[in-house]
């Protein structure tokens, strides 16, 4: 039996795609790629904006004309977010939450087996249950590990549907990480990365906490580098901050999650801080690890109901002095099942757009400004696959993966080569010869 996967949305989503493919690959199944026939088709959802939604739907739609004969799955944030609604798709023969993983497996065996013509299995979120453990040990990269810690929200900003999705904070048992942990180490896998849908969250239900994580993960033989995923800024108190930065394993790299650089905007989205204490935690961390070692990326929505033009240059000032290397900039998708979906003065789809270029061509000029302030460094990196020339000369302690420059080559190539390495992704650039 052939099996494939449509995955939509965050890092966790990925890593949960991961391990469901390992769990039908240890029943039997074949993993194949998007462009195979199989005999069942799975799509873990995204249900952050309505534009995932429908991508959902058309994927099934396009996947149940073109194979009637195999079995269609909806899993993930949509169906649980809104059960009624995502029922009602009758191209999809299982429909499940993000709540029961493990039943899928089942649930499609029923209808293969004929047992179920469709299953709709959804169950909703409750306050105290336990963290579902899926285990993932395989990764397509060959170095680096995502592990996912914590699943759930406690907070409630306007413009999110998250908590509604994926229920209250719960925290994975510290052995069974640890224990993964090792497992990735002895396969050969040097870096981690922990995942959760609030990492700071962490331990916060369970008497433990991120920062104690990041420690004793840190004394696991064989793995080398730890990175985090994204952070609420007003999460990270002083300590924290001081035992993170003794962790010499751990990336100088945060993804601090900031969505607005006007105060007026933050408040409307039930942000739980202000622009003024996100740039001291940043100042913190940069004081903490080295200006020269730590860096910085985020993520800003443009175009929220009722901001006007001086909010959204307030907000583009702030980022850009935030001097960040990378910005996700998001145009404001009006979600239903949110507060901000009701709020007056939303604005029209072309404003949030012109917004959306704007701010991104802004932080595109201080991004650009960062990679060429990097030319001449030196670091220790991790590459997927072999680069055609050797670039790297130099260890840092803090494994900082910097650019480097390299006689016979454009800077421009090892730029982009090396771009990969700096912000989280992978490399896989060829150097081009002069």
């Amino acid at each position: 039996m052939r099996v494939t996967f449509y995955t939509l949305g965050c890092k966790v989503n990925q890593n949960e795609t991961g391990a469901l493919a390992q769990l039908f690959e240890e029943n039997g199944y074949t993993v194949v790629s998007n462009e195979e026939p199989a005999d069942v088709y799975v799509v873990n959802s995204c249900t952050v904006t309505n534009f995932g939604d429908q991508k959902s739907r058309k994927w099934l739609r396009r996947a149940k004309r073109e194979n009637p004969g195999a079995v269609t799955v909806l899993t993930g944030c949509y169906p649980q977010a809104f059960p009624e609604e995502a029922a009602e798709i009758k191209e999809a023969d299982v429909v499940t939450g993000s709540g029961n993983r493990h039943a899928i497996l089942a649930d499609v065996t029923r209808v293969l087996n004929g047992e179920d013509e469709r299953v709709v299995d959804i169950r909703p979120h409750r306050k105290g249950e336990k963290f579902e453990e899926l285990p993932m040990d395989k990764f397509a990269e060959h170095t680096r590990a995502f592990v996912k810690v914590e699943d759930g929200c406690n907070r409630q900003c306007a413009y999110c549907v998250i908590p509604r999705a994926r229920g209250p904070v719960r925290s994975r048992d510290e052995e069974s990480i640890l224990e993964e942990l090792r497992r990735l180490a002895a396969a050969g896998y040097k870096e981690v990365v922990l995942t959760a849908i609030s990492l700071p969250s962490y331990g916060t239900d369970s008497g433990t906490s991120l920062v104690e994580l990041i420690e004793k993960a840190a004394e696991v033989e064989g793995i080398e580098r730890i990175r985090l995923g994204s952070l609420d800024p007003d999460m990270l108190h002083d300590e924290v901050i001081t035992r993170m930065a003794a962790v010499k394993k751990l990336c100088p790299q945060f993804h601090l999650s900031l969505q607005s650089g006007c105060d007026k905007t933050l408040r409307a989205m039930r942000r739980p801080y202000t622009t003024a204490q996100f740039a001291d935690i940043a100042a913190k961390l940069r004081a903490a690890f080295g200006a020269e070692n730590v860096s910085f990326t985020t993520d800003v929505i443009v175009g929220f109901p009722g901001e006007t033009e001086e909010d959204f240059e307030a907000s583009m000032a702030f980022v850009t002095g935030q001097r960040f290397l990378k910005v996700h900039v998001f145009p404001y998708s009006r979600r239903e099942g949110t507060p901000a979906y009701d709020f007056p003065g939303q604005l029209p789809e072309h404003e949030k757009e012109d917004r959306s270029r704007r701010m991104t061509a802004a932080v595109e000029k201080v991004r650009a400004a960062k990679v060429a302030a990097m030319q001449g460094r030196t670091a220790s990196v991790l590459l997927e696959t072999p680069l055609s020339a050797t670039l790297f000369t130099g260890y840092t302690k803090q494994y900082l993966p910097v650019l480097v420059s390299a006689p016979g080559h454009k800077t421009g190539d090892i730029v982009n080569a090396m771009l990969g390495a700096w912000d989280g992704r992978r490399c896989r650039a060829e150097i081009v010869e002069k």
